[in-house]
Formats: structure tokens, C-alpha cells, sequence
């Protein structure tokens, strides 16, 4: 039999994305078919880097050319990436920026910042472009736990306006009002001039082209998460909570403020911190210290996913303090957790994309 460029398209015609439920082909997810002889080769155009399933895409690939072209052909899948966007033509802030992805809770102390900067760090790792934005104006915590307490950031003059770079580090691209007061005095801002400074970190940037920005909100409903939520553009949100009930109660706030009429920010899914503990010497083992399942069950009463359970650990902790996220330490074993949120987190908003693309508004 002659293989030839038809014969590998039409087989391919047969692999369905998982979560997009439509064949790969239909998609315009396959580019570069090549054959030669008794070989194949093409590139499979994934959604985001973080796809928790490229393997099981990889490996359906490989199969339906062996059923229907021939099983002895030598197959080589590339897998590559293309994020989508629904971002309009129109939007003009952050316009190279494809999604904003804002990470908040109902209350503080359930570790956001800790989910914020692991997630977008995991999400780094992964080989996407990535940003991280510090919009917790009266606690600043990023500059801490990236080891950055008394840098400042250097800025240029373009059109005669004044624009910062954003630090990089540890793969990303990184702002905090924390690099611009001294951290040890208070921060003593009314609403006003605190939402006027937060528009700075986003509009007075060099962001560049980013694949997703992470904005750690500040906790609670207030003035200055309104602001962001109603001034950008954002792809959909997270919620945070801890096991305990008052934590639960609280993140039906954020729920409700998110899904408010006049706001509507889809709600990506909710991420349970604290979720259980992992003994050091007995990593095999968990113990669930302030309860089970509350957070799953909330997460089905709202109808949203939950994309993640981080354990407690004292890592985390030891992380944040020396300045070096944990999800860069490949031995913890609380980095696997981070990875299978942010991979869950890229799925869902791949997914939200392609909804909004059927109905149309969505770009590549």
C-alpha cells in the first residue's frame, strides 16, 4: 500500500480530543503530515502545554494510523501547543495577554497566594508564557515568596509615559505593589488610590505576549476585587477554600460575587488547600485534619469542577519563607498535586474557549 499525506488525514479523522469531544482533524489540530516510505510523521497542535491528556492523544494517534493505514508503519507524533483565547479584537487592555485567570476566596488565611504562585509557576513549567500579578494591596505576599523583599523594578519612557518591566523569575513574568512600598510600614490607601495602582501593574507594564496571566486577588468581595473583576477582560476565576465549614461558607460569597448579573465571570472550578496532611516519614498516608469531602460537595452543589487538593505540608511553608516556590522542587510531594491543579486548571479553560467559539467571539 502507498501511504500518502490522505491516508494519515483520514485516519486521524478518527482520534476525538477527549474533552472537546470533536475528531482532531475537524479541529485543526494536525499540521505538517509527511510521509515517507514506511514512515509518518505530523505534529498534533494541543491547546495548552499543560494538557493532562497529551499522551492519551499521543497514543490514539499512533493507534488509528496502525488500524487504518497500516500496523507497521513507523509513527512519529510531535506534540505542540497553540493557547486559545476568546479575547476580542476589541479588547485593547492586555490585548496580548490570551487569558487572565483571577484567583480568589471568600476569606483570607486559606493560603491563596500559596495556590496563586504554585499555579502559575506549574504552569510556566509546563512551557507555556506565563504572568503573575500581586493584587493584594494591603498584604502584599509575592515579594516574599519569590525572595525579591527589597528589589524594585526598572521602568522606561515610551510616548512620553512612563512603563515598569516586570521581574522574571523562576520562568515567569512577575509584579507586586510590595516592589513599590517599603515592607515594613503599613499601607494606608484609600479604595480609589488603591484601585488606581492596581490599574498601573496591568496597563503601565511591558507584559509582552503571554499565554495566561494569574492575578492573586485580595480575599473577601471589596472595592478593589470589583475593580479588577469588572475592569479586565478575565477568561474565569478560582476559588480557594480550606476543608473547614466557615471556610465553605465564606467561598459562597466569592461564588455569588463572580456569578452576580452584573459581573458573570465564569468560574473555572474551586481548588481545595489544606486538603489533608502527608506524614514526612510516611508519605504514603493522609489524614484528613479539618475534614473530608466538604469541599467536593460544595463544588457539586455549585456545578463546577474541583481541580485540585493540596495536602498540608510543611514544605510549603519552608518554601515560602526561603523565596523559592515548592513547585519547583520536583522531590516534594506536593509539587505532583500543583501540577495535576494547573493541568486541570489549562483544561478547563481550553474547554470554556471552545464553547465560546461555537457560539462565536472566540479567536486563536
Amino acid at each position: 500500500m502507498t501511504i500518502d499525506n490522505s491516508n494519515v488525514i483520514d485516519a486521524l479523522r478518527h482520534v476525538d480530543d477527549p474533552d472537546l469531544k470533536k475528531d482532531l482533524v475537524t479541529l485543526n489540530m494536525i499540521e505538517n503530515v509527511k510521509t515517507d516510505g514506511n514512515k509518518v510523521s505530523f505534529d498534533v497542535v494541543l491547546t495548552t502545554p499543560a494538557c493532562p491528556l497529551k499522551n492519551q492523544i499521543r497514543q490514539a494517534c499512533v493507534d488509528a494510523i496502525h488500524q487504518y493505514v497500516d500496523p507497521a508503519v513507523e509513527v512519529e507524533v510531535n506534540m505542540t501547543s497553540n493557547v486559545t483565547s476568546r479575547r476580542k479584537e476589541s479588547d485593547v487592555m492586555l490585548k496580548n495577554v490570551r487569558n487572565i485567570i483571577a484567583v480568589g476566596s471568600g476569606k483570607g488565611g486559606v493560603g491563596k497566594s500559596t495556590v496563586a504562585v504554585n499555579l502559575a509557576v506549574a504552569l510556566a513549567r509546563s512551557g507555556a508564557k506565563v504572568g503573575l500579578i500581586d493584587a493584594d494591596i494591603y498584604g502584599p505576599s509575592i515579594p516574599m515568596m519569590f525572595g525579591m523583599l527589597n528589589e524594585r523594578p526598572t521602568g522606561f519612557d515610551k510616548d512620553g509615559k512612563t512603563y515598569v518591566y516586570p521581574f522574571e523569575k523562576f520562568g515567569l513574568k512577575v509584579l507586586s505593589i510590595g516592589f513599590f512600598v517599603d515592607p515594613s510600614k503599613a499601607l494606608i490607601w484609600r479604595g480609589p488610590m488603591a484601585s488606581m495602582a492596581l490599574r498601573q501593574l496591568f496597563n503601565d507594564a511591558e507584559w509582552g505576549d503571554l499565554d495566561y496571566m494569574v492575578i492573586d486577588l485580595p480575599p473577601g468581595t471589596g472595592d478593589i476585587p470589583l475593580t479588577l473583576i469588572q475592569d479586565f477582560p478575565l477568561t474565569g476565576a478560582i476559588i480557594v477554600s480550606t476543608p473547614q465549614q466557615v471556610a465553605i461558607a465564606d467561598v459562597r460569597k466569592a461564588a455569588d460575587m463572580f456569578r452576580n448579573d452584573k459581573i458573570n465571570i465564569p468560574i473555572l472550578g474551586l481548588v481545595e488547600n489544606m486538603a489533608y496532611f502527608i506524614p514526612p516519614d510516611m508519605p504514603g498516608k493522609k489524614y484528613f485534619i479539618f475534614g473530608e469531602g466538604g469541599c467536593k460537595k460544595f463544588a457539586s452543589e455549585l456545578n463546577i469542577p474541583l481541580l485540585g487538593q493540596i495536602p498540608i505540608v510543611a514544605a510549603i511553608a519552608e518554601s515560602g519563607d526561603a523565596g523559592i516556590p515548592v513547585t519547583m522542587d520536583d522531590s516534594s510531594p506536593v509539587t505532583a498535586a500543583f501540577v495535576d491543579f494547573a493541568e486541570n486548571v489549562a483544561r478547563q479553560i481550553a474547554i470554556s474557549n471552545s464553547i465560546k467559539d461555537i457560539f462565536g467571539g472566540g479567536t486563536q
